[in-house]
């Protein structure tokens, strides 16, 4: 078992505050998004071994387990965050796996650099997301009704958004907000980002359910992003509360700290809110068109104390344990790897001590115990 020691990273939409509090430090005075805990070769975890990725490398089947390597290959299939939203992020969508490796193989037979501001496909996996809220979290998730959308479109009193409500009227639903989100994000640039501003404004002035999008709109003035935005769900998790995003369910993060995994991939198509690459076609070859509600995710909870989110991904499996004082020992041991992360309390892992955002990096088939009074999070893999 490695404790680990993990990067933060300081994206410009990170809180200042947030995780220097989980993590009980003097905030830096500058951003800090997002803490990775895992073998992505961009900002793998650190261990008295080496890097996580290097010691997988060293000996695979000893540190993820013959079965994990045989489904998954020699490599980490999950990458464990925690993030702490405290500006939005861009609005964006992941690809299912056979249009990432469709998408891959084609920038690559194109000869586009993999680090090119304009490249979509960075490797050729999924990236189907949990997101798990360690405080109130806000997001936006999957496409709302359209008739829903259409009315608050149309409560802003905004002329220029006229159009789109009509064409959100029409049918069916799939047809009439692929037509609305290819006109939203196809419009003249100089036009939409007046229509902007004066959504902005009225959202202001209305507050209510279009406060979130004020928000949205104070961060990324002018953005066609911020109409966009307003097609989808609003969601506010409580704390414990997750949402799962699978293929092309455009989403985003708007503020709070949270857990979250992924399938190790670096896979996303943006819709808006960011000055990045946005490539309109193609992100429209692989958003899914489907109104619905957003389906908010709680634990499940096992006779032993475990409470698993449950989601349709191998790749990843996440729960938790609630460790109450005196509540004994745990035993977690497993034939796959594991992920162990404390966010509040004090919690025991064989002999590693773990305060809020410590964790550790369990071999398959360890034996590992653990005790104490406090949140643990597991991460590891189905097989």
């Amino acid at each position: 078992m490695d404790r680990l020691d993990n990067t933060i990273r300081p994206y410009a939409w990170g809180s200042p505050t947030a995780i220097a509090h989980l993590l009980g430090t003097e905030p830096t005075g500058e951003p800090q998004a997002e803490m990775w805990m895992g073998a992505h070769p961009g900002a793998p975890s650190r261990t008295t071994r080496g890097t996580l990725v290097e010691v997988i490398e060293t000996d695979p089947r000893t540190e993820l387990g013959a079965e994990a390597v045989a489904k998954f290959g020699p490599r980490l299939p999950f990458l464990l965050k925690i993030l702490a939203a405290g500006a939005p992020l861009s609005l964006q969508v992941h690809p299912d796996l056979t249009q990432a490796k469709e998408g891959y193989e084609d920038e690559e037979r194109r000869g586009i650099p993999v680090d090119a501001p304009h490249r979509n496909y960075k490797d050729a996996n999924h990236k189907p997301e949990l997101i798990c809220a360690l405080t109130e979290f806000d997001g936006l998730c999957g496409f709302r009704d359209p008739l829903q959308a259409a009315g608050l479109l149309d409560g802003l009193g905004v002329d220029s958004l006229k159009p789109y409500v009509d064409l959100l009227h029409a049918h069916p639903e799939e047809a009439a907000l692929r037509e609305v989100l290819t006109a939203v994000l196809s419009a003249d640039p100089q036009e939409m980002a007046h229509t902007v501003t004066a959504a902005a404004a009225a959202c202001d002035r209305l507050g209510g359910d279009y406060a979130p999008y004020a928000g949205i709109a104070h961060h990324y003035p002018g953005d066609p992003g911020v109409i966009a935005a307003m097609l989808l769900n609003h969601v506010r998790l409580q704390p414990g509360e997750a949402l799962f995003l699978g293929a092309g369910i455009p989403h985003a993060y708007l503020d709070g700290l949270g857990v979250e995994i992924m399938a190790n991939s670096d896979n996303v198509l943006r819709c808006g809110l960011t000055p990045k690459h946005v490539d309109v076609p193609e992100l429209l070859r692989v958003v899914r068109f489907e109104p619905g509600d957003p389906g908010i995710l709680r634990p499940e909870a096992s006779p032993d104390g475990e409470e698993v989110y449950e989601t349709p991904i191998d790749e990843f499996r996440l729960s938790r344990y609630v460790l109450p004082e005196g509540g004994g020992t745990h035993d977690l041991t497993r034939p796959t790897p594991q992920i162990l992360l404390c966010t509040a309390g004090t919690v025991r892992a064989g002999e590693h001590e773990l305060a809020p955002g410590q964790s550790v990096f369990v071999p398959a088939g360890e034996h590992t115990q653990v005790s104490g009074a406090g949140t643990l999070f597991r991460a590891t893999v189905i097989i």
